[in-house]
């Protein structure tokens, strides 16, 4: 099963009891927003849906009321209907710094905290568990990022990676958990203001776990994945105090 493969599957996995609807809006956006549906793609029927999340009809429609509502996807009639996945939106970037300002430190922290473990987690065990072919995938998606000239683009390609790692950890959990990583915190890396327009950087920080996972490295896998996110959490942290320091100017 491909990464992408899994990755869908693991936006599917059923759902706990308590917040049902919110939970599948959550995992579908979190599905397109990430690149997981191509533009235009057509969603698994409503049934297929339900069934996979493990959620009743009634609260998959009230979901997928929402996708409509934030133009994520459009509902077609006819033989040949269904939901499908609308061209993606890039955020305007004020709207990002203004998203990070909101943050409290300690959260940002949190998150920096789990994400260090997720990812440090997940390639640790890929560098014992990924396959040739998995291998192949996570170097195209490093090829796909150097190639990338918008924010968004960029971001789907950065996420990738990660959520492709995660997958060739053979873990559900960690792929759920580092797509779920990479749809709240993800494209804030991305920012001009927090150095998203260096590829070249992260480039080189990919090629290098990537090389630590070929040569089945766990040590040197996690280590360098730790540190790759933690680089990121800190200029994030940076940024955020600029930008609250710049609100305490005098007009």
């Amino acid at each position: 099963m491909s990464a992408l493969n899994t990755a869908r599957s693991t936006a599917f996995i059923r759902l706990r009891q308590e917040g049902r609807t919110d939970e599948v809006v959550r995992r579908l956006v979190e599905a397109i927003e990430l690149g997981l549906f191509a533009e235009g793609q057509q969603l698994p029927s409503e049934s297929e849906l339900a069934l996979q999340l493990g959620v009743a009809t009634v609260t998959l429609r009230e979901a997928l009321v929402t996708l409509r509502q934030r133009g994520l996807i459009e509902t077609r009639r006819g033989r040949n209907g269904g939901s499908f996945v609308c061209a993606p939106v890039e955020l305007p970037e004020p709207l990002l710094l203004r998203r990070l300002q909101d943050m409290s430190g300690p959260d940002l922290r949190d998150l920096g905290d789990e994400q260090i473990a997720i990812s440090g987690t997940a390639a640790r065990l890929a560098a014992h568990r990924s396959s040739r072919e998995q291998q192949t995938r996570i170097a195209q998606h490093i090829e796909s990022l150097k190639q990338a000239s918008t924010r968004l683009a960029r971001h789907r390609a950065d996420a990738r990676f990660h959520i492709e790692v995660a997958a060739a950890a053979q873990s559900l959990r960690l792929t759920h958990a580092e797509m779920r990583l990479q749809s709240e915190i993800g494209e804030l890396l991305w920012m001009e203001a927090a150095g998203g327009s260096d590829v070249t950087v992260i480039e080189q920080e990919h090629r290098a776990i990537l090389e630590a996972l070929v040569n089945g490295d766990a040590v040197l896998a996690g280590a360098l994945a730790e540190a790759h996110v933690s680089r990121g959490i800190k200029r994030l942290m940076a940024l955020r105090l600029e930008l609250l320091a710049d609100n305490e100017l005098p007009s």
